[in-house]
């Protein structure tokens, strides 16, 4: 291992996004420790470049997994310099049909397993004062759609907690990016997605009709997995990098719709929640 390589920690490396950035990391001489949640997947994922790949069964929802797979990428290399959160999964139907239990996993996977990989990587990078953290949430964690509500929620979550800690670590020589994808070519949409199996007629014109909408254009999607994982390497490498990045045309699009809207709204309504606040009088009459 050379100065110039940096020690990358994906999750979530079977296929999609973490397989592509993989190729990328190593294409790029960097060392890639990835997890898989099988063993028998290991060698597989090593043999994309053996000498500086390095695999680990890890579900991000078990936090001994975790805590395991963090301390054997420590031991073999000394230090970790980026952690991608990218396991995941959607859930995909209305709000009132996705059952309690899949709501729990949903979070379990998207948003406790990330936070369980962000606290077992940062004391590494405390030491090193230095480290950037990629958070792959979605344009889903900027905007709410019809059928992905639960799925929405998860990357919300995602979102918040890595905007904050970018700013409780950037002292210290930590970066934290969020990053945004639209849809992509990767599996997320197909068999990785959960969809209920509950059809509530009500639903049919908003949460049916966007769950449909999605899996028509599963493995027809616009954004390049690969070209995803090459903005990533290349966020990672920019003195000042951003805390938020949308990847594709759609996202930047929804992105930008979001935030117009919004600003609109807060707008239009100021009328309403503006005056809310205690008046100078009223706060002489309090104290």
């Amino acid at each position: 291992m050379t100065k110039s390589q940096k020690v990358w920690f994906i999750t979530g490396c079977s296929t999609g996004f973490g397989r592509e950035l993989v190729k990328v990391v190593t294409e790029s001489g960097h060392i890639a420790v990835g997890t898989v949640r099988k063993a028998a997947q290991i060698a597989e994922l090593e043999a994309i470049s053996p000498a500086n790949v390095f695999g680990v069964v890890l579900d991000v929802t078990n936090t001994a997994q975790v805590e395991a797979g963090v301390a054997k990428a420590i031991e073999k290399y000394g230090r970790v310099d980026v952690l991608v959160n990218n396991a995941g999964y959607g859930t995909l139907g209305s709000i009132e049909e996705v059952s309690d239990e899949e709501v729990r996993r949903q979070f379990d996977v998207n948003v406790f397993g990330a936070v369980d990989m962000i606290r077992k990587v940062l004391p590494q990078m405390r030491k090193q004062k230095s480290g950037h953290i990629l958070n792959i949430t979605s344009i889903a964690g900027l905007n709410g759609f019809p059928g992905v509500g639960i799925y929405n929620g998860s990357k919300f979550a995602l979102e918040g907690i890595g905007e904050a800690l970018a700013a409780e670590v950037k002292h210290l020589g930590i970066k934290v990016t969020n990053i945004e994808p639209g849809p992509f070519r990767t599996d997320w949409a197909g068999r990785s997605a959960m969809v209920t199996t509950s059809k509530i007629s009500d639903y049919a014109e908003s949460a049916q009709k966007n769950v449909e909408s999605i899996g028509s254009v599963s493995g027809a999607q616009m954004g390049s997995p690969y070209k995803g994982a090459k903005a990533m390497l290349a966020v990672t490498e920019l003195e000042k990098p951003p805390v938020h990045l949308p990847l594709g045309d759609p996202a930047y699009n929804r992105a930008r719709i979001k935030f117009n809207d919004f600003l609109k709204e807060i707008d239009e309504f100021e009328n309403i929640g503006l005056p809310t606040d205690y008046t100078e009088e009223e706060l002489k009459e309090l104290s």
